[in-house]
């Protein structure tokens, strides 16, 4: 937890890999636990890149223990007070509204990737980490002693450990598999697109979004999703849209594609989302979701490297997860570190790291998918007679987290565990971990219970927010 005093040192090294999200949690949260942290990025430099991302309740609690960082993110994040559901004719489906859920998991904070990113990017520079850009790393490896990594310069850096937070095309994953493997297509792909709302302030059809309050609206079609949002209280606007892409990505996942071809998915849409396009400058990103096997484990077989993040578990957007599960797997792997109480003992923490994360991650993976296979297979005949169906489930068990509270708390119970196991089978010490509460998983069970049969009871023990 966030501590007054310095830490003391641990005497632990860790490589970070990457500066994403995962990595600069990572890195901030060893540097806060008395480790000694070198981050690596292959970036020459960092710029103002993406567009919408969204942290939720459960990862937005580490950046209010962040001196600084949550009163920085507060004015650029979107505040609206409910998302919209439409039909891609138009019809008003559902209205969530997200009152009372800051009370009942704490502040979520959604806004400009690139805006976020450089606020916490800042942070770990101010609090001493040491960021090394363009420092491309080509090759990871392991003994029993150390950890380290292999420059593209040819360099060879080692530590104790080594956390591989570089995405989905991690050089890490060969060392952790024992083999080369790919991203495959997942058969869809997003368009994105953030720009200025002034025009969408000045039509009498869309200036609704720019007034009274920030606005969150969604229309769902049939294999198609497109969300819009406007910001920062009627200075940003953003959209993207979810459609069906069976485009190779060996080479790139992030193209960039002309605004007609999000007009040919949308054609015949509701004339409203037909009017944002007119107002949408091109080109668009062309972001086309990558799919990994789940892989067996996270952690390489001299448990002295992790994968975290999308390195070791990609999310699907509609997840609405993926950043922050990423950010609960920096801040476990440095809890876990520092519990273990020095070098000696780091690979029984990075074995620990995973005992705690794997269970929780698979079942927050669930959650996505779920929710893209009710937005994109909808019967609008049967959502209008039950609305509620169209519900996003805000759950405590993902929602209420604390990550870091939850590895103080669990890591000697997990490692008792290992020590009677041995480090090579994390079976017995992942099942510590299952998510708590066999209710909770009956809308993600495939049982595919709808929200409408869950008990009242059921509610109450899964903490999901009904009212």
């Amino acid at each position: 937890m966030a501590d007054a005093q310095k830490p003391a040192k641990t005497g632990i090294k860790v490589i970070v890999v990457g500066t994403g999200f995962a990595g600069l949690t990572a890195a901030i949260e060893c540097q806060r636990k008395g480790h000694e942290v070198l981050v690596l990025e292959k970036f020459p430099e960092l710029k103002l890149l993406g567009d919408i991302i969204s942290f939720g309740p459960n990862s937005s609690r580490l950046f209010c223990r962040w001196p600084g960082v949550a009163e920085q993110l507060e004015p650029r994040s979107m505040r609206a007070d409910a998302i919209t559901m439409k039909s891609w004719k138009g019809e008003t489906l559902f209205t969530q509204q997200w009152e009372g859920e800051q009370e009942s998991f704490g502040i979520r904070f959604d806004g400009h990737r690139g805006e976020f990113h450089e606020i916490v990017y800042n942070h770990a520079k101010e609090i001493g980490v040491e960021i090394r850009l363009g420092a491309r790393v080509e090759d990871y490896f392991e003994d029993d002693e150390k950890a380290g990594v292999v420059l593209a310069s040819g360099e060879r850096i080692t530590a104790d450990v080594v956390v591989a937070a570089e995405g989905v095309r991690s050089k890490g994953r060969k060392i952790v598999l024992g083999f080369e493997d790919a991203p495959k297509p997942s058969g869809y792909a997003v368009y994105r697109s953030w720009f200025s709302a002034d025009e969408i302030a000045k039509d009498p059809d869309t200036k609704f979004f720019t007034e009274g309050g920030d606005k969150h609206v969604v229309w769902l079609g049939p294999e198609v999703h497109f969300i819009a949002a406007c910001m920062k209280k009627g200075q940003d606007f953003s959209w993207v849209c979810t459609h069906k892409d069976d485009a190779d990505i060996e080479e790139s996942w992030q193209l960039e594609a002309p605004l007609e071809d999000a007009r040919k998915v949308l054609d015949g849409w509701d004339p409203i989302v037909q009017k944002i396009l007119d107002k949408t400058p091109s080109p668009l990103i062309d972001w086309k979701l990558v799919y990994r096997d789940p892989l067996p484990t996270w952690i390489s077989k001299g448990r002295r490297i992790a994968l975290i993040g999308d390195s070791a578990h990609p999310f699907l957007p509609t997840s609405i997860q993926g950043a922050s599960q990423a950010m609960e797997d920096g801040v476990t792997i440095a809890v876990c570190l520092r519990e273990a109480g020095g070098p000696d003992k780091v690979q029984e923490a990075v074995a620990a790291f995973e005992a705690i994360r794997y269970e929780r991650v698979k079942s927050a993976q669930k959650t996505g998918e779920q929710t893209r296979d009710i937005w994109h297979k909808a019967d609008f005949d049967a959502v209008k007679k039950n609305p509620e169906s169209m519900r996003l489930r805000r759950e405590a068990w993902l929602l209420g987290f604390d990550a870091e509270k939850y590895a103080e708390e669990q890591y000697a119970r997990t490692v008792e565990v290992l020590r009677r196991t041995g480090l090579e089978d994390l079976t017995e010490a992942r099942k510590l971990h299952v998510p708590e509460g066999e209710h909770g998983y009956l809308e993600f069970s495939g049982d595919k219970a709808p929200a409408k049969d869950l008990s009242a009871k059921a509610h109450a023990v899964t903490g999901t927010v009904i009212s």
